[in-house]
């Protein structure tokens, strides 16, 4: 089972970033995917969640920022980002998780300077 997380990048406070997880090893469509995130000094917290019949949930941060989507053909979650804040700054991992089998993709960092 293969999570990879990409997109992350430099960008400036208010601007944007399109977040990418990619998988492979797991039955896509069968999955919860989440994007979480861990800052320095911080405890990993979710950011956004998508389940199988494409219901979301968003962080309370995030909420009107952030948008979460998935494409079942191509085994692929999105996290499309704007308004970026310097708190938004940390590691973005994405997870998926099904019937309690959770894995792990190395994470993206993002970095929003003021």
């Amino acid at each position: 089972v293969q999570l990879q997380a990409s997109g992350g990048g430099l960008v400036q406070s208010g601007g944007s970033l399109r977040l990418s997880c990619t998988t492979s090893g797991i039955m896509f469509g069968r999955y919860t995917i989440g994007w979480y995130r861990q800052a320095p000094g911080r405890q990993r917290e979710v950011v956004a969640i998508i389940s199988s019949d494409f219901n979301t949930d968003y962080a309370d941060s995030v909420k009107g920022r952030f948008t979460i989507s998935r494409d079942n053909f191509r085994d692929e979650v999105f996290l499309q980002m704007t308004n970026l804040r310097p708190e938004d700054t940390a590691d973005y991992y994405c997870q998926s998780e099904h019937r309690g089998r959770v894995f792990w993709g190395q994470g993206t960092l993002v970095t929003v300077s003021s």
